[in-house]
């Protein structure tokens, strides 16, 4: 089992950069244990939304705002990720929702140039105090569509937002600026690894023109200080209990002996 816990550098690459890579964050079998659940969900009819990109293609995506007693929430809950969330946080922090992104081959659409915080500050969240961790299922490639960032772009502060195709991108008068004066930089990564990243970095992904498919499951959190101030789409706070580590392959193994 992997024995993660946040260092100083990473949480001054967050401060500085607006994010930082894990690698290997998680091991085969528990990387192994997400994909083959997820991917027998979806086979078994699981709805997945469309968003279509405003290039003609559309990404598939599940979202929940709920924690369960599935492998899904042992991620969620997992001290590996909670804790380095409080860190970077500065305090307490709560599970604001879930989502796999079910990228695939040849058909998957791309995310436009959006923050996180574009979406979330209609969501009644007054501070920019949210972060996500974006862990690979499966192997992330520029040729698959993997995440773009633009290094530092948190620090502009939250963008405007507008409707582009079935979903909100940031302003491209100003992302095209900061394209010009920012480093874009690439997140391959093995699956396992991840991104944390706050809720102000500017990213995207491309379509996946590829014939590997890209799936990722991202946990979102929100500081408890930071609770909304009315209902909306995700959740306002509610105490997050956090689960060992070793809960991952003990909900993960139960549930592949059904399949």
């Amino acid at each position: 089992m992997n024995e993660f816990r946040i260092n100083d550098d990473q949480v001054r690459r967050f401060r500085e950069d607006g994010y930082f890579l894990a690698a290997n964050l998680f091991d085969a079998e528990e990387i192994n244990l997400l994909g083959a659940l997820a991917r027998a969900e979806h086979q078994q009819g699981q709805q997945a939304a469309d968003r279509r990109d405003g290039q003609g293609g559309a990404i598939k995506l599940t979202v929940a705002n709920e924690l369960d007693d599935d492998i899904y929430s042992a991620f969620v809950r997992c001290r590996r990720i909670v804790d380095a969330m409080e860190r970077l946080l500065e305090g307490e922090v709560y599970h604001y929702h879930h989502k796999m992104i079910l990228k695939e081959p040849r058909t998957g659409g791309a995310w436009e140039w959006h923050q996180d915080y574009g979406y979330w500050y209609n969501n009644a969240c007054l501070f920019p105090h949210l972060a996500s961790c974006m862990i690979a299922v499966d192997r992330a490639t520029k040729e698959n569509g993997c995440l773009q960032v633009l290094k530092g772009s948190h620090h502009l502060g939250r963008i405007d937002h507008i409707k582009v195709g079935d979903q909100t991108g940031a302003d491209m008068e100003r992302v095209n600026v900061a394209l010009d004066r920012l480093e874009l930089v690439h997140c391959e990564l093995e699956p396992g690894s991840a991104i944390f990243f706050h809720c102000n970095l500017l990213h995207c992904s491309a379509q996946n023109r590829s014939a590997d498919p890209r799936w990722a499951l991202i946990c979102c959190y929100n500081a408890a200080r930071n609770d909304p101030y009315k209902e909306s789409r995700h959740p306002r706070y509610t105490h997050l209990e956090k689960w060992p580590d070793s809960r991952i392959k003990e909900i993960g193994q139960r549930d592949a002996a059904l399949l």
